[in-house]
């Protein structure tokens, strides 16, 4: 990136090394990164192409730990008695949890690498990997209530290590971000036994996308590649605006896709089925929790609801584009940032193009893919400058 490798600014103090964590520390943390971006776009893959309840049971599929390759394969198990066998999609389902696991042993890597400084850091982390692991076969044998309870104790000793650690370093970075993963293990467990569930469903994207970005953070401070400017405290809070707004989007967007109601306008852009402001329900549109035991596929909500989810998201998608464009107009004033600040403009307008032919092109699977992942990257260019920004040192 063009910040990285222009000259520093004047006053500007010579880069002062790496932390001194792991020599392949920051190798390490960008794999995660670079795997994590790959988790959310095959996420959404397997999301729009109605593969998300391709495999009833968790954390197998049809009791196998691949998955069937034919239906015959899986006629005993009792899954099938949920949904029969479809190979074609039971593969997208399990591959993503086989990759999401890898990313999980990655973090668990660097939260092992980085609290080797603490007190009792290794302990602790080892202690909550081991409580969440032995909770998974116990799941799997029916002890659900003992699993929920290891797997909670496992998440209470990591924010507990990391709450209690000082200060915002390495150690507590990768401890949260392995909390955080762990976390999104049960909302994927949840997405398949609670049928889709629309909260479970928004909670996993926001969760994959919480996580991408603790990780975008810990590898460039491992990195240690800064940017350092007179005002970076006003830039900075430029960022932070522009990223809460993207974030209540990115939420508005996974509702949106959790409610299927991608298609609730027809379409019809910038209209919605031939009106400025159709008939609407906000209330019954909104409301976030319905209950178990109800199958959400395909969703359950009348047109009405359906609309008012699509036009909160398009209202909030305007609000959202004009603080991105203007913290991009922001950083092209800056000598060492236009770089980012061209990249930052140019995907927030591909982002609404997509979510417009989202719309007019009848949701193709390529461009909700997509759009799915230019969200994605909207977020790492945010976190990324986040992350890089220094006060320049008196």
């Amino acid at each position: 990136m063009s910040a990285a490798n222009a000259p520093a600014p004047a006053g500007t103090p010579p880069a002062t090394p790496r932390p001194a964590v792991y020599r392949h520390f920051h190798r390490i943390a960008w794999l995660a990164v670079a795997l994590a971006l790959t988790v959310i776009v095959f996420g959404s893959f397997v999301r729009l192409s109605n593969a998300g309840l391709s495999c009833p049971d968790w954390p197998t599929c049809y009791g196998r730990a691949a998955w069937p390759t034919a239906a015959s394969q899986a006629v005993d198990h009792a899954a099938t008695a949920i949904r029969p066998v479809e190979p074609h999609k039971a593969w997208r389902e399990q591959f993503h949890r086989m990759i999401a696991g890898l990313l999980g042993m990655l973090v668990l890597t660097l939260a092992l690498l980085s609290a080797r400084r603490r007190r009792r850091g290794v302990l602790q982390i080892v202690v909550a990997a081991g409580l969440v692991a032995l909770a998974i076969p116990l799941y799997m044998h029916g002890e659900h209530g003992l699993a929920s309870a290891l797997a909670v104790l496992g998440e209470a000793v990591l924010l507990f290590a990391a709450l209690r650690w000082s200060n915002l370093d390495l150690a507590r970075a990768s401890a949260l971000t392995l909390a955080v993963i762990i976390f999104q293990a049960l909302l994927g467990m949840w997405t398949v036994t609670w049928l889709l569930k629309p909260i479970v469903v928004m909670g996993h994207l926001l969760g994959g996308l919480l996580t991408f970005s603790l990780l975008i953070w810990i590898a460039w401070r491992a990195t240690h590649l800064p940017i350092r400017l007179a005002d970076a405290a006003v830039l900075r809070r430029w960022l932070l605006v522009a990223l809460t707004l993207l974030g209540i989007q990115i939420a508005l967007g996974g509702w949106v896709s959790a409610n299927y109601a991608a298609l609730a306008c027809a379409n019809d852009f910038p209209k919605c089925v031939g009106r400025w402001w159709p008939p609407h329900d906000f209330r019954e549109g909104f409301v976030l929790w319905r209950g178990i035991g109800v199958d959400y596929e395909g969703g359950v909500l009348d047109g009405a609801s359906r609309i008012a989810i699509q036009l909160a998201h398009r209202m909030m998608a305007v609000v959202a584009f004009a603080a991105l464009i203007a913290t991009a107009v922001r950083l092209l004033r800056l000598p060492g940032l236009r770089g980012w600040g061209t990249l930052l403009a140019l995907l927030a307008c591909a982002q609404v193009a997509l979510g417009i032919a989202n719309v007019v092109l009848s949701l193709p699977l390529q461009v909700a893919v997509a759009h799915n992942a230019g969200a994605a990257l909207l977020l790492f260019v945010l976190v990324s400058l986040l992350a890089r920004l220094r006060p320049i040192d008196p």
